[in-house]
């Protein structure tokens, strides 16, 4: 079965320096039918203008991961992780039990295009941590890659996996599901179809009782794959 979260029934939510599109609900956006999937509970597309950010906030609890489409994110934590991130780089926050960070666009002249995902955690209280890990292009092109999860190079603590395609007009790539198990596909851009459902960017696929999915870009195209408990 297979469930498609359409990119325009997504919330929207746009400020000044922010434009944000919410897959599940998020802040002052909430639908009942669209809450969260499985321990999936955020999937956010930001674009942030140049100079903008996220002053200092609190988290806790929540395994937060950022991937940038475009642009560079600059980080900061009172764990004393810090960073810039950019394409090609994942960032994974664990909020544990409490922390406090911001994030900025360093640049005063690009704009930059982010997806944020929030994952619950195995348990709560688990001591915060931060690492961020850069994944070379040969890596992710033409086939799901898998590149966090509890045994992954980027940790996520719980039982889930992420894995990241990109994909030539004409390539697919498989990934098998197993038994009990389901999954979440976010195209990030470009289209594609999965199982022969065309997808676009902005899309999300709800994935469950299917033993395998297959994703064949129709363009140039990037999703993200995850594997959920």
């Amino acid at each position: 079965m297979i469930e498609i979260r359409p990119s325009e029934d997504r919330g929207h939510n746009k400020i000044s320096w922010l434009e944000s599109r919410f897959t599940f609900s998020f802040d002052q956006y909430y639908d009942p039918d669209h809450t969260q999937f499985r321990s999936l509970r955020v999937m956010n597309e930001d674009v942030v203008a140049p100079g903008g950010g996220f002053p200092t906030h609190p988290h806790r609890d929540m395994e937060i991961l950022t991937w940038i489409l475009e642009g560079t994110l600059e980080h900061r934590d009172n764990t004393g992780g810090s960073g810039v991130i950019r394409p090609g780089e994942l960032q994974h926050m664990s909020a544990g039990r409490g922390v406090m960070h911001s994030e900025f666009n360093p640049s005063q002249k690009e704009s930059v295009h982010l997806l944020q995902i929030w994952l619950l955690p195995e348990r709560k209280g688990l001591d915060p941590s931060y690492e961020q890990l850069a994944f070379p292009d040969a890596e992710l092109r033409g086939k799901f890659h898998r590149v966090a999860g509890p045994e992954a190079p980027v940790t996520i603590r719980q039982d889930a996996n992420l894995y990241i395609a990109r994909l030539d007009k004409g390539a697919d790539a498989k990934h098998s599901i197993a038994s009990g198990r389901h999954a979440w596909l976010q195209v990030a851009r470009g289209a594609v179809t999965l199982n022969g459902t065309a997808l676009k960017a902005g899309d999300g696929a709800a994935i469950s009782d299917e033993s395998e999915i297959r994703v064949e870009a129709s363009e140039l195209s990037e999703v993200l794959l995850f594997d959920l408990a």
